[in-house]
């Protein structure tokens, strides 16, 4: 009897993509997503990993499954609230529905009511003035890098940065602020040392060159012991009266005074001490969408929005739009998160921790995304088995539990009251791999 190869018992591509079923999948799905997953399965057919009457069904199951994005939404059980990996702060939902309205035809820079062209986001600059009476005027750009970016550039292009060497700052993934302040042909004029910089060391600085000072506020690090800096009130009376602007890059985004973190600097606080100009970030503790804000005297911020550079770091109609609703709407999830209640906390672990017989243990949170770094936020985590990080991160839904000191600490701190039964779903669902890898071990 003759043998016949069953590869010739394959489908054709030409009659894979005639099913009605793919012909319907193209209105949610692009024909490159369709071919190519025709493709992947036809190969692995012709490997003789797939038989070939499981080749429709299994396209017709992959394209149903196809996601649009890689992206995984991931339950935050870390208790870090601005957790950089994790997308820094989620939306609120009055955010998440001004994104979506957004998302269409809208005037972000069309005056309706006469048809000309308007001031692009005036909503959200509107909002932000409210939200910080402070500032005379502010101006939007895309993140808080180009935030300081635009304002080096706009006052010192060409001219000298006076900055303290205590406040080099490098930022994620091996940026250095004074890169990126130098990559615009700004130069910097360092002052100080590492650990002590004092008041007559900026004055000794001041020159026919300088441009403009910059006062960073080091975010993300602490330097203790032996150390001396320059209050921004002082430093603001000593550039006053040279007439140089004063930048105050502020970094983690806080309006106002937060009696959670006292020591955590604000924008209204930094104008009022004599920074011309404050820069801040939008998703980090304000909780809306990565933006940079620059916040200050109106003369300065309409010469930073005239200045060239401003169309290229400019925000889009989506950032302006969730800016303006975190403003304007209810506290955002990262407000909600930093001052949760922990006896609500407590009892809200305790009731997971008796569903899955697990213990619990007192865990503190932190701000994180470079903001309060080392302030603690007491709270209480489930105690799990260390092995069960990867079954909670891979499974479904995501949840990213911290492992610290060989165990599996889950924190409900960042995660929503309305998700517990998520996270015990998951929780059980790992246990319950763990067991079976266990079982099929021994």
């Amino acid at each position: 009897m003759d043998h016949v190869d069953p590869r010739r018992m394959i489908p054709r591509t030409n009659d894979l993509l005639a099913l009605p079923a793919v012909v319907e999948a193209r209105h949610r799905l692009s024909e490159h997503v369709i071919r190519g997953t025709v493709r992947g399965i036809l190969d692995r057919a012709r490997r003789g990993e797939l038989p070939p009457t499981d080749v429709e069904p299994t396209l017709l199951s992959a394209l149903a499954e196809y996601q649009v994005t890689s992206i995984r939404p991931v339950l935050n059980a870390t208790g870090v609230i601005v957790h950089t990996n994790l997308g820094r702060a989620p939306l609120s939902a009055d955010a998440v529905q001004a994104v979506v309205t957004a998302s269409g035809y809208v005037d972000v820079e069309l005056d309706l009511e006469d048809g000309s062209r308007s001031r692009r986001g005036g909503g959200a600059r509107n909002a932000l003035l409210s939200a910080c009476p402070a500032a005379e005027d502010a101006l939007i750009v895309n993140n808080g890098a180009a935030a300081l970016v635009l304002a080096t550039t706009a006052l010192a292009a060409g001219r000298e940065v006076v900055v303290s060497r205590g406040e080099f700052v490098e930022i994620g993934a091996g940026f250095r602020l004074s890169d990126l302040i130098e990559s615009t042909g700004v130069r910097l004029r360092e002052v100080g040392t590492t650990n002590r910089t004092h008041l007559r060391d900026y004055e000794g600085a001041f020159g026919p060159d300088t441009g403009c000072v910059l006062k960073v506020h080091p975010s993300n690090f602490r330097v203790e012991g032996f150390t001396s800096t320059v209050a921004l009130e002082d430093l603001g009376t000593v550039t006053r009266a040279n007439a140089v602007p004063l930048v105050a890059d502020l970094g983690s985004g806080l309006l106002a005074p937060d009696s959670h973190l006292p020591d955590e600097p604000d924008v209204a606080s930094a104008l009022a001490a004599g920074a011309d100009v404050v820069i801040a970030s939008g998703d980090k503790l304000l909780g809306g969408p990565q933006a940079g804000l620059l916040l200050g005297r109106r003369e300065i911020i309409e010469r930073l929005a005239r200045h060239p550079l401003a169309r290229a770091v400019r925000a889009d109609k989506l950032a302006l739009a969730a800016l303006e609703a975190t403003l304007a709407g209810g506290p955002p999830p990262v407000v909600q998160a930093l001052h949760a209640d922990v006896e609500q906390l407590r009892r809200r672990t305790d009731k997971l921790a008796q569903a899955l017989g697990v213990p619990v243990v007192a865990h503190d949170g932190r701000v994180g995304g470079g903001g309060a770094p080392g302030v603690p936020l007491p709270g209480w985590a489930l105690q799990l088995p260390a092995d069960l990080a990867v079954l909670l991160r891979t499974g479904n839904p995501a949840v990213l539990p911290r492992v610290h000191d060989g165990a599996c600490l889950v924190d409900l701190r960042c995660i929503p009251a309305a998700d517990d039964h998520r996270i015990l779903a998951a929780a059980r669902q790992a246990l319950s791999v763990r067991a079976g890898q266990s079982a099929g071990q021994g």
